[in-house]
């Protein structure tokens, strides 16, 4: 920790002391926010009706807000929907589409969640994955905290555990193969940057099970942490806003042994539908390149015609889904701590819990894994918000992660800015039969080459596919030459289109787009994507 940020934090926890309350919870007109981020967690939770996971805890939050059962994110890779949803705006706005521009240098003026409420009073404060680092400022968005941003303290480490190697791995063997291409790596008089790489080419396994604590692993340190800030603030009369983000189910899917436990690998639920869709766009689909950077992955050739995707063998699945499973139970019981600490403070009565994924994530359906797609498996995320003095409940009624800025803005009793893209979700919390949105938007881009390269960052692309859901369909258009919705709608730029109806094809199986039984649904669904173009044009 550097001068400046000792220094502010001294100042912190002086204001803490003096405007603390002894032995009594925090008082404050205004309710607080904890907001819970979680990374590629897609919506197979007990609470979503999913039967095998073991998720006790979000359970247990659903049960106390509301539950929205088809919530899209805007765009499905980490760095541009954490922009979006963080701002409230399309990302078309924000123009982060990907996993290395800064939104501030981009987007200077740009207003945060965060960073508004602080102008409205509260204290404002995080831990964990919120915002992808490669898309802020090294201090993670400045503007956004009232404080400089937590760091993992290593005492919050499992004793005797150390620190994971590469910030992921606790196995012995693992921790000393990474050792060891990295003096390799040091004797060779790398750069860092190649030293990185070479450690990663050589050991980097795609799940880890360990015989360890929850706190072995950067996680489970940070939701100790969160505990500890949480009992501070809950001294202050001022009301909060803490952001904790949680990194696991994304890849590498470790987790301790207790939860894989929980799971037998052979009731693993492969994808039913394992190729790509009849009339495909090529656009749609890519190579699955995240995770075939894992060296304990083994693809088979790819087996479709456009040479998209990655198909691993059947064994090597299972055990894939096995560790995404056992990743979202150990998530599951971090998110037990956080709500265990707000009981144990006298704090839930007065405290907006909201818990959201940023995006969906594909487990072999289409042929795909990871994200990186405007296919239901990717864009699909889940949103559970709980508030004091609303009664909890299930809505059908689409949302979106753009929703989640104003809905706080109402809920916390604040004015709505009215740059914002989103709604509040706030009657659909009152009434899950309301409407909010006819649809909901996500977008992804595609680079310029017809072959995707193995990174799934792409700058400059080319392509941008634009995707509308409503609660039966998907409809979606593939945009050429750098043509972004703030543009004039060009017709001639179109590639393709997609139309899937899920009431009848819940897999995706039928691009039904130019099917004559589905003419008025497209055209319908046609004139829905262009009036949107056209409000987003200034």
């Amino acid at each position: 920790m550097n001068k400046k940020h000792l220094f502010s934090g001294w100042l912190a926890c002086l204001a803490i002391l003096t405007f603390s309350l002894p032995i009594q919870a925090q008082q404050s007109s205004k309710p607080n926010i904890l907001f819970i981020a979680i990374d590629d967690l897609k919506p197979i939770l007990g609470c979503y009706g999913n039967t095998m996971i073991k998720t006790p805890n979000i359970d247990r939050l659903a049960k106390m807000g509301t539950v929205f059962l088809n919530n899209y994110c805007q765009q499905a890779v980490c760095g541009p929907t954490r922009a979006s949803l963080m701002t409230g705006k399309r990302p078309d706005y924000t123009k982060v589409w990907d996993l290395k521009t800064p939104m501030r240098n981009v987007n200077p003026d740009i207003l945060s969640l965060p960073q508004y409420l602080i102008s409205q009073g509260y204290s404002t404060q995080g831990i964990g994955k919120v915002y992808d680092p490669r898309n802020v400022d090294k201090e993670l968005d400045i503007p956004s905290w009232s404080v400089p941003y937590y760091k993992t303290s290593k005492k919050y480490y499992a004793a005797g555990s150390g620190e994971p190697a590469n910030g992921q791995y606790q196995d012995p063997t693992t921790k000393s193969l990474i050792e060891k291409y990295a003096k390799e790596a040091e004797d060779k008089k790398m750069s860092d940057a190649d030293a990185k790489a070479y450690v990663q080419s050589k050991i980097k396994p795609a799940v880890e099970k360990t015989d360890l604590p929850n706190n072995a692993y950067n996680d489970g340190a940070n939701v100790l942490q969160a505990r500890d800030i949480l009992g501070e603030l809950s001294k202050t009369k001022k009301p909060f806003f803490l952001a904790v983000g949680l990194a696991k189910p994304h890849l590498p899917f470790v987790a301790p042994k207790k939860y894989w436990d929980m799971y037998k690998r052979e009731d693993m639920p492969l994808a039913k539908y394992q190729q790509v869709t009849t009339n495909p766009i090529e656009p749609a689909y890519h190579t699955s390149g995240e995770i075939r950077a894992y060296t304990d992955i083994e693809p088979v050739e790819d087996f479709s015609d456009m040479k998209v995707g990655v198909k691993i063998s059947e064994e090597k699945q299972r055990e894939l889904i096995h560790a995404y499973h056992a990743a979202i139970s150990f998530t599951d019981a971090n998110v037990g701590v956080l709500l265990n600490t707000l009981d144990s403070l006298g704090l839930t009565k007065n405290t907006i819990v909201v818990l959201w994924g940023d995006h969906g994530w594909h487990l072999g359906d289409h042929n795909l894994w990871c994200k990186h797609s405007n296919f239901e498996q990717a864009t699909h995320a889940p949103l559970i918000i709980s508030a004091p003095g609303i009664a909890p409940n299930k809505t059908s009624s689409i949302s979106a992660h753009l929703d989640i800025f104003p809905t706080l803005c109402e809920l916390a009793g604040i004015e709505i800015p009215k740059i914002l893209d989103g709604k509040s979700l706030v009657p659909l919390m009152k009434n899950p039969k309301a409407v909010v949105n006819e649809f909901a938007v996500s977008q992804y881009p595609r680079g310029a080459a017809k072959e995707e390269s193995t990174k799934s960052e792409f700058s400059g692309a080319k392509v941008m596919g634009y995707s509308i859901r409503t609660n039966r369909y998907r409809f979606t258009v593939w945009m050429n030459d750098n043509w972004r919705s703030s543009k004039a709608y060009d017709a001639s730029s179109l590639i393709g289109s997609e139309l899937y109806d899920y009431e009848v094809d819940p897999e995706e199986r039928y691009n039904v787009f130019s099917d004559k039984k589905y003419a008025a649904i497209a055209k319908e669904m046609e004139q829905k994507m262009l009036a949107f173009f056209k409000k987003q044009v200034k």
